[in-house]
C-alpha cells in the first residue's frame, strides 16, 4: 500500500511516498528504509520500482523529494545543497520512526548517486541509521569535476561561480544552469548519458522534474566531499553499489573510497555505466543486493 505522505523539514513541506506492507498486522512494528533521489531528480524517477521490492520484503518504506524539488515546497526551485538536504533525510528519518507501524531501532537508508554521497555522510554520523546502502554515489565533487571537465573549462567555470557569487551578494540575484543539455553545450552533467536519462524519463515518468540548478548549487558541489569519514561509518554496516563503467560518478573513485571503509561492509559491481542501475538489466544486479543487506541487518 502506497500513501501520499509530507513532513515537515526546517518549516518547508517535503512530499512523500509511505509504503507499507500488505502483511502488516494491527500493532506490528517493522523496520523502515528512508530513501531520496540524485541531483535534481524526483521520486518518480524510478524510485518506485525500488521501494516496490523493499516493501515487499517486509519493509516499511519512504521516499521522498528535497526541498525545492518535485512535490516539495521551497524556493528558489532547483537549489540542490548537500547540508540542507541533509537536513531533509534526517527530519524524514524523525518523522518515520514516530510512526506507529515502525521500530525507531532498525532504520535504513537508501541513497543514489548524489543522494548516495548523502548516505555516506549521515552514516557517518547518524547513529540512528542500523545499514546503509550507497549505489552508484558521488564520492568528491571536485574530482568528479576533474573528470568530467577540461582543467581550462573547470577554471572558467569556477571564475563563472565567482562572479555568481557577487551577484547573489550584491542583487539577491539566482542563475541557473541547465541540469543536462545536449553535447557541446553547458550544464551541470555534461555527459551524453545524463542528457538521454534525464529527457527521456523526464518526459515519460517525472513532468515535474525540472532541467535547471542554481550555480550556487554547483558551487558546493565542488566543495562537496561526502567520502572524507566514509572511515567513521563502521559499525554501522554499509553496502556500497557500483557500476563497472561509470564515468559520471567515478567506478574507480568509489572503489578506492570503499576500500578506506571499515567492516562491516560489502560491494557489489554491477555491469554497465551509470544511469544502467535503474532500469533492467542493471535493476536486476542493484536491487536484489539491497534488499539482501537490509534483510541481513535490519530484520
Amino acid at each position: 500500500m502506497r500513501d501520499d505522505v509530507t513532513f515537515l523539514s526546517q518549516g518547508l513541506r517535503c512530499a512523500g511516498w509511505l509504503y507499507l506492507p500488505d502483511d502488516l498486522k494491527s500493532g506490528e512494528q517493522r523496520p523502515a528504509i528512508v530513501m531520496a533521489h540524485g541531483f535534481s531528480a524526483v521520486k518518480e524517477m524510478y524510485f518506485d520500482a525500488f521501494a516496490e521490492r523493499f516493501v515487499a520484503a517486509g519493509f516499511v518504506t519512504l521516499v521522498f523529494d528535497y526541498r525545492y524539488q518535485g512535490a516539495s515546497e521551497g524556493e528558489p526551485r532547483g537549489h540542490i545543497i548537500p547540508a540542507e538536504q541533509h537536513e531533509d533525510y534526517r527530519n524524514a528519518i524523525t518523522w518515520v520512526s514516530l510512526r506507529p507501524e515502525v521500530d525507531s531501532s532498525r532504520i535504513g537508508v537508501w541513497g543514489s548517486s548524489y543522494s548516495g554521497a548523502h548516505v555516506l555522510h549521515l552514516a557517518a554520523f547518524d547513529r540512528r541509521i542500523k545499514a546503509a546502502v550507497a549505489q552508484v554515489p558521488l564520492i568528491n565533487g571536485w574530482q568528479n569535476a576533474q573528470r568530467l571537465m577540461r582543467p581550462d573549462v573547470l577554471a572558467l567555470f569556477v571564475e563563472v561561480l565567482a562572479q555568481d557569487r557577487v551577484q547573489r551578494y550584491t542583487r539577491g540575484v539566482v542563475n541557473y544552469v541547465p541540469v543536462v543539455a545536449p553535447e557541446g553545450q553547458p550544464s551541470a552533467l555534461p555527459t551524453p548519458e545524463s542528457y538521454e536519462w534525464f529527457t527521456q524519463t523526464g518526459a515519460t515518468r517525472a513532468p515535474n522534474w525540472r532541467n535547471e540548478v542554481s550555480l550556487e548549487s554547483m558551487e558546493k558541489f565542488l566543495e562537496y566531499n561526502p567520502s572524507a569519514n566514509i572511515h567513521l561509518i563502521a559499525p554501522t554496516p554499509l553496502l556500497m553499489i557500483v557500476a563497472s563503467n561509470d564515468t559520471l560518478t567515478p567506478t574507480d573513485l568509489a572503489i578506492a573510497a570503499y576500500e578506506r571503509a571499515l567492516e562491516p561492509k560489502s560491494l557489489v559491481i554491477a555491469k554497465g555505466p551509470h544511469f544502467s542501475a535503474y532500469t533492467e538489466p542493471g535493476f536486476s544486479q542493484t536491487a536484489p543486493p539491497a534488499v539482501e543487506w537490509f534483510t541481513q541487518h535490519l530484520m
